[in-house]
């Protein structure tokens, strides 16, 4: 016998329809490419974003059409992703920061039929177009008074739109239709593309709504420093409208000084982002004396965010850091390292310290370790191995792909490698092509980099496992110092003397002015290993 309950499908339009209805006051704020502030209400943007569908209706977009966007985090590109979505269609976010070859592959490959374009990403647009095969219409995401010089056949954000009627039917679908489309980053061969439904979506932003994951509400302002194509800004244009949240979208300015000003002018409550985008955040705030007073909560994920950023933020700003983590394939979430009862039972220092970890399973995530046997290993906080997942919002296949071999029974192997102590809480020890293998033995690379980073004068740290003729690989150091401080060999390594075992120890420290990052904020630790490969070979 089934339950007697109404069988209402999730949608994408339905997040919007009940902001439009219940959160009329509430302000999302935008910094567009054409400079200053753009601000409206929920309601005020669910005209627009009807608008934008009867434009794609008009343009030609079919139910499950590809439709991709070249662009940062601005209000179009959030009305985007409710017309596009909401119309049945697959809203596709492309990385602008891609090599060129790269964009051009994912733009075939998802087969996308109309592209949406930043203004200051035209001049790329017109280098890859002779190469695109199956776009057919091109939009500027601006008004006609800054519509580029350009040789392409663009059409006009805001002409399209104010040529359109308001009103406009969302249609209803099956739950499980395909909603966005988001290509794996950091991967060796071609990107993976992941493919949402309008369920995994709607769960999602649920989940990311709760208190003991990121507890985003109506009494909160949103600063997703995340961009719109990565994992649909962690959920956040989802999450933030379906609770009612003043929602920031930052656009191409992500320096310290330019995010400080925002928080500051718009009074934010709650901040996402990964520990690059931190670090410059606080450095400038260390260097000009400010605090930031509005903010309540910082969420951190993308890589480990060291002890010295936790501490930093609570000791000078009063922010509680939680870390986060998740995956493209995790719609992100998959844990979080919320505050707790018995994390606040602990001395201040221990906290500290479990605040380093990645936290518990989200609920509707379940987690395992394997070991190199295949085994399960035991939540003891001591063991560890391949972190495997699985739940309602996890990517069981990739889009277009036979490739099968991240899937174990109905588990997805993340990549990384982990521990699980006995209160459930998860910690990456490495991603399994970062850690490092010396003499039959693993060093945990983050460990090593979370120590290094508590050095008053380094602001930021690399550890890769290079070749050595003896050990199979050994530690290598580099290391950013921090304006107006100097550090030498000598020095780091006494630091660590009494703070990681001896055979842990980097062999060499080498000082570098900049370390290289993916688009998304993380460290090409790839392309460090390759530039230092025979450092140790050659000594």
């Amino acid at each position: 016998m089934n339950g007697l309950m109404m069988d209402m499908p999730f949608s994408i339009s339905s997040i919007l329809r009940h902001a439009d209805a219940f959160h009329r006051d509430v302000e999302i704020v935008s910094c567009p490419p054409e400079g200053g502030i753009h601000r409206y209400t929920y309601p005020q943007a669910a005209v627009r974003v009807r608008k934008l569908a009867n434009t794609l209706r008009r343009l030609g977009m079919k139910q499950q059409d590809r439709v991709g966007t070249i662009a940062l985090a601005t209000h179009r590109h959030y009305e985007l992703y409710y017309a596009v979505s909401g119309s049945g269609a697959v809203l596709h976010t492309i990385n602008p920061r891609l090599f060129p070859e790269q964009l051009v592959y994912l733009v075939n490959h998802a087969e996308d039929g109309i592209l949406f374009v930043d203004v200051n990403f035209v001049p790329l647009l017109e280098k890859i177009r002779p190469q695109l095969k199956t776009v057919t219409v091109l939009v500027a995401m601006t008004d006609r008074a800054h519509m580029p010089q350009s040789s392409l056949p663009l059409l006009c954000y805001e002409d399209l739109l104010a040529a359109e009627s308001d009103s406009f039917d969302w249609p209803e679908f099956d739950e499980n239709l395909a909603a966005s489309l988001c290509y794996t980053s950091g991967t060796t061969g071609n990107p993976k593309g992941v493919l949402y439904n309008h369920r995994t979506t709607v769960l999602h932003a649920i989940a990311s709504t709760r208190p003991d994951v990121l507890g985003v509400s109506s009494g909160d302002c949103v600063l997703p420093v995340v961009p719109m194509f990565h994992v649909n800004a962690w959920g956040m244009p989802y999450a933030a409208t379906m609770a009612g949240a003043k929602l920031i979208l930052p656009g191409a300015a992500l320096d310290g000084p330019s995010l400080y000003e925002l928080i500051d002018k718009e009074q934010v409550t709650l901040l996402l982002g990964v520990p690059t985008v931190w670090l410059g955040l606080l450095q400038y705030c260390e260097k000009e004396n400010l605090k930031l007073t509005s903010v309540k909560r910082a969420i951190v994920g993308g890589s480990a965010a060291p002890l010295s950023m936790i501490k930093a933020f609570e000791e000078r700003h009063d922010v509680f850091l939680t870390h986060a983590w998740g995956m493209t394939e995790l719609s992100p979430l998959g844990t979080v390292n919320s505050r707790s009862l018995y994390m606040a039972s602990l001395p201040l220092e221990e906290r500290y310290r479990l605040q380093t970890k990645q936290g518990k399973a989200v609920f509707g995530v379940e987690m395992k370790i394997l070991g190199s046997d295949g085994k399960a290993l035991p939540h003891d906080g001591r063991s560890f191995g391949r972190l495997m997942v699985r739940g309602p919002w996890v990517a069981k296949s990739y889009y277009k792909s036979e490739d099968q071999s991240a899937w174990e029974n109905g588990w997805f192997d993340t990549g990384d490698v982990a521990t699980i102590d006995e209160h459930g809480i998860m910690n990456i020890v490495d991603r399994a092509k970062d850690v490092i293998k010396s003499g039959g033995e693993w060093i945990s690379s983050i460990e090593v980099e979370n120590i290094v980073m508590s050095h008053p004068a380094v602001a930021e740290c690399a550890v890769v496992g290079i070749p050595h003729p003896k050990w199979d690989e050994r530690p290598l150091l580099l290391i950013v110092t921090k304006d107006g401080m100097r550090a030498d060999k000598r020095g780091i390594l006494d630091f660590l003397a009494d703070k990681i075992a001896k055979w842990w120890m980097p062999d060499e420290v080498v000082f570098v002015e900049e370390l290289p990052h993916t688009p998304t904020g993380k460290l090409l630790k790839r392309q460090l290993r390759d530039e230092y490969q025979s450092l140790y070979l050659n000594n």
